[in-house]
């Protein structure tokens, strides 16, 4: 294996592979990064076995081969060489030898025989997504998936394919979030898979810049192809909730609010909320809603908001964090909050807009 490139062809591909590779490994292989070399290419691998992401670069080859090397030491390697440098990577024996102007640098090499790829994941259909609209959906959902729950399959997001429509659902039990898009062309079939939380986040990171990327569904791996880096992520095994049986179809009374000044309200009212439940009371009369906190030292917060409401007196209590990540994912200037009574979920989303709806259940206070 040799090869010839421009210091941030190789840095490039690297950086978009290295967020999957841990620290702490059980197997050492898995803290490696897997250097295809074919005609012209360079393949850079890097998984946990849960998430594979390949991203490949264009390099003048002399010699092709595969090898792994130690990943995260590669990237500082690179990182430390100066801008628009000139590095050789060669196989020495049983070393990757770097030599880069007067630098050279000797690595460890564990077999590429030994590195475990996601070769086929038995596509059962492909979609094309503009990336900018997946970002988006992934953006908009992310914050309400459960971390570390027994309920394992809250531990990840759902990702639904229903006619000509891309939906993404996260819940955790307490709030839920759901955001979708409409596709180009009508999918094969219907289809639910959940992403695993880890998934979820790398996605999120290499969906940069314009384009479509192509999403493959099979059994048991989602692969989405976004430019030069190609995603792998195994499914989480498991039945998502039925979500739409907590989407409050049409709450009895709506109100209507400048995102921006209730959710400054909230922020101010929450540094004396419980430090543990972090629980507000919301009271809802004409056309203002109040707001307040109080915690086990005795201390009280309290805002008054001007609203658009003509409904009846109402008091619940909610969880102020998840109010708060649900106005931060709402566009535009107004937010529509849904009430039906106190131990009702609150419905919120952007007026007129369909597309991303969050629902957040109420407290005991």
């Amino acid at each position: 294996m040799k090869l010839t490139a421009e210091r941030e062809k190789l840095l490039a591909p690297l950086q978009a592979v290295i967020g999957v590779v841990e620290r702490r490994q059980t197997m050492p292989v898995l803290a490696n990064v897997l250097l295809g070399v074919r005609q012209g290419q360079l393949s850079i691998t890097a998984t946990d076995l849960e998430v594979e992401l390949v991203a490949s670069t264009e390099v003048a080859v002399q010699d092709a081969g595969d090898i792994t090397v130690p990943g995260r030491k590669f990237l500082d390697i690179l990182r430390a060489l100066p801008e628009k440098l000139s590095v050789s990577l060669s196989l020495e024996g049983e070393k990757v030898v770097i030599k880069a102007g007067r630098s050279r640098f000797s690595l460890s090499t564990l077999p590429a025989a030994e590195f475990p790829v996601i070769d086929d994941i038995n596509a059962q259909q492909t979609v094309q997504v503009p990336r900018k609209e997946l970002q988006r959906l992934l953006e908009k959902t992310h914050f309400s998936m459960a971390q570390q729950d027994v309920r394992y399959y809250l531990n990840g997001m759902l990702l639904e394919i229903d006619g000509m429509v891309l939906r993404a659902v996260a819940t955790d039990g307490h709030r839920l979030a759901l955001c979708e898009t409409a596709l180009a062309a009508k999918a094969k079939t219907s289809q639910q898979v959940i992403v695993p939380r880890k998934g979820v986040l790398e996605l999120q990171r290499v969906l940069t810049a314009e384009g479509v990327a192509e999403l493959a569904i099979g059994t048991n791996h989602v692969r989405a192809q976004v430019g030069d880096v190609r995603f792998t992520s195994k499914l989480i095994d498991g039945r998502f909730p039925e979500y739409s049986r907590v989407i409050p179809a049409l709450p009895a009374t709506t109100i209507r609010a400048d995102r921006d000044i209730l959710r400054q309200a909230l922020q101010r009212t929450a540094i004396l909320s419980n430090e543990k439940y972090r629980g507000i009371r919301v009271t809802v009369k004409k056309n203002v809603i109040t707001v307040q906190a109080h915690n086990p030292e005795q201390e009280e917060a309290e805002e008054e908001i001007e609203v658009s409401y003509d409904g009846i007196d109402l008091e619940v209590g909610f969880n102020v964090n998840y109010l708060l990540d649900a106005l931060a994912a709402i566009d535009g200037q107004e937010v529509e909050l849904g009430l039906t009574d106190s131990n009702s979920s609150c419905l919120i989303r952007s007026p007129g807009n369909a597309t991303a709806r969050y629902v957040v259940m109420p407290m005991r206070l």
